[in-house]
């Protein structure tokens, strides 16, 4: 097996310092969490970011304060931006910070119920998207909350739109889609096509076993405070950090190794 690529998604749009008070959200502090998830054996930090009163904020110039931050503390670490937003963000807005040409780029392969919300992605705009990043050099990573999402990566593919070997993320356990019961993951890597590569990011309580399922399936893992605050039940975790190193001691005990960034770029196709 491939080693794993661990990604953490240190900040989110809807988590709240209120819930979770060591949530990064200046760029300072989003610069000193991706070093520490980086040393911790991290190697994609998967980015939203806010505005310094905690709002979601979609400005490129908010990402490339982000960004330049990142790149000074954890220097070669892999940036994926997240072109989701916070729930109800204009399309437009989702799309600007592309223009910054990161290495990866989130690709939201459908629209759903999310919680008490709706999470629109209407098939037009994830059409837009996807040019963007193709026109820009982003690699997608594909966003898959439900089995069906996994068939609109084929018609981007015959529109010219993402290239194979395409790398899928299934988010499991968002309140209006999939749960991260074991048997889900397992149905959705059975539909793969060959050669794709996929992670999986569990929501809540489902982080931790998705993540060790993962690790034995041959698959990547995402953990960080935008899925999941807690390292136990009722223990709120003291940094994204520490929900990484968990992840890299499982994958040792299981015989994973763990990639470093120029690793993960090898096994994704990113183009230097």
């Amino acid at each position: 097996m491939d080693p794993v690529i661990l990604t953490c998604a240190i900040t989110g749009a809807e988590t709240t310092k209120e819930k979770q008070p060591n949530l990064p959200i200046t760029p300072a502090e989003q610069a000193k969490a991706a070093r520490e998830c980086m040393d911790a054996g991290c190697s994609v930090i998967h980015l939203h970011v806010r505005e310094d009163d905690g709002k979601p904020s979609q400005r490129p110039e908010r990402f490339k304060e982000a960004i330049d931050a990142i790149r000074k503390a954890a220097p070669g670490i892999i940036i994926q931006i997240s072109t989701g937003g916070a729930v109800g963000e204009s399309i437009e807005n989702r799309a600007r910070p592309l223009a910054l040409k990161p290495e990866m780029a989130s690709l939201n392969l459908g629209t759903m119920n999310f919680g008490e919300d709706v999470f629109m992605n209407h098939p037009k705009d994830i059409v837009g998207l996807a040019a963007k990043m193709k026109e820009y050099g982003v690699l997608p990573e594909l966003e898959v909350y439900e089995a069906g999402m996994l068939e609109s990566a084929g018609k981007l593919a015959k529109q010219g739109l993402i290239r194979e070997p395409f790398h899928f993320q299934f988010v499991l356990g968002v309140p209006g889609g999939m749960s991260g019961d074991p048997r889900n993951l397992m149905h959705m890597v059975s539909l793969l096509p060959p050669g794709a590569h996929w992670g999986v990011a569990g929501v809540g309580r489902f982080q931790l076993p998705l993540a060790v399922q993962a690790l034995v399936m041959g698959g990547h893992v995402r953990v960080g405070f935008e899925d999941n605050i807690f390292y136990h039940k009722g223990q709120v975790a003291k940094s994204n950090a520490e929900l990484v190193a968990r992840i890299k001691r499982i994958a040792d005990e299981v015989g994973r190794p763990v990639a470093t960034p120029e690793q993960a770029r090898k096994i994704l196709g990113i183009l230097n």
